[in-house]
């Protein structure tokens, strides 16, 4: 394979290092992907504890005849510009830079420009339809572990499993701070953008960050779409979970012919082995080295192939 240094965002306020990787030795040009980080900061590779999802998809795309770009989330490269901005969104966290990246694969004369897809992992592949309708257009979308509902229900709900896990004065403590962001979310489609973005949630994130996702939810572009789209499921996922967020995707999208569902037994968030199955180990699982598994890129690359011919 080959891997290229680049830069995303090149010339802006905000220039991310990143990595081209493409197949050698390839005689025409080739379909590409754009990844696109779940929450938090997050380098190219999206490494967590020993894992780099992020770098398994691309090297192991790479092998089947799929290039790939991935760079560093806007959040980790600059953290002090970031925090100095008053008010940040999903936009300008994630999804300028993932259109960033799609023109540099577009302008490059070894990618099929018309075989671009997204993949987008987590929260991701929450934004990955607006992502395409913002500018992205891309051949298909791929969302792995993301869901159609909303980020504070998602949120809430993993409060809820580790307050449930825990014991004595952890579970306490979490008991009360679901219930007071609870109490914030419930009225927050209520009350206009300033004030919104008056309310604090900690860590520089305003009441306003999730108002201003949750009025572009991810259901009402997907039901739009008529591009082909794969979405993918560990089954031992925590963060997003096969009861909740795959079956709200299969509810939704029921009725819908160009969207391909697939479940992984035994894999977690990061789509590799679960070992504890516990939220509340959820980092001592991502400690444990482990890479994703042939069969997930595979598939994933028969998928874009196919979707590509």
């Amino acid at each position: 394979m080959i891997k290229e240094n680049i830069v995303v965002g090149e010339g802006t306020k905000y220039p991310l290092r990143g990595m081209l990787t493409l197949p050698e030795n390839a005689s025409a040009p080739v379909p590409a992907v754009v990844f696109v980080h779940g929450s938090g900061s997050s380098n190219m590779d999206e490494k967590v504890g020993k894992l780099t999802p992020f770098k398994d998809l691309a090297e192991g795309l790479a092998e089947l005849g799929i290039a790939s770009i991935r760079y560093d989330k806007r959040s980790f490269a600059h953290p002090i510009k970031m925090l100095r901005e008053k008010i940040i969104t999903v936009k300008e966290e994630t999804i300028e830079d993932a259109i960033l990246a799609t023109e540099l694969l577009k302008r490059d004369s070894r990618i099929d420009k018309d075989n671009i897809f997204i993949a987008g992992h987590s929260m991701g592949g929450m934004l990955a339809p607006r992502i395409e309708a913002e500018g992205g257009n891309y051949k298909g979308l791929i969302l792995m572990a993301g869901s159609p509902r909303r980020l504070e229900e998602i949120m809430l709900d993993q409060n809820e499993a580790v307050m449930r896990s825990g014991k004595g004065l952890l579970q306490w403590f979490v008991k009360t701070q679901v219930a007071k962001i609870s109490a914030m979310f419930e009225k927050m489609y209520e009350l206009s953008d300033e004030e919104a973005k008056k309310k604090k949630l900690g860590n520089g994130t305003t009441l306003y960050y999730f108002k201003e996702m949750g009025e572009y939810p991810a259901s009402e572009y997907l039901l739009k779409l008529e591009k082909p789209v794969m979405i993918m499921q560990g089954e031992k996922d925590f963060q997003a979970t096969l009861e909740k967020d795959f079956a709200a995707y299969k509810e939704l999208l029921k009725d819908k012919k160009n969207v391909t569902f697939k479940v992984y037994e035994n894999l977690n968030h990061l789509f590799v082995n679960s070992v504890y199955g516990n939220i509340m180990k959820a980092m001592k699982e991502y400690k444990v080295e482990q890479h994703i598994g042939e069969n997930v890129i595979k598939a994933l690359a028969d998928w874009i192939l196919n979707a590509a011919s």
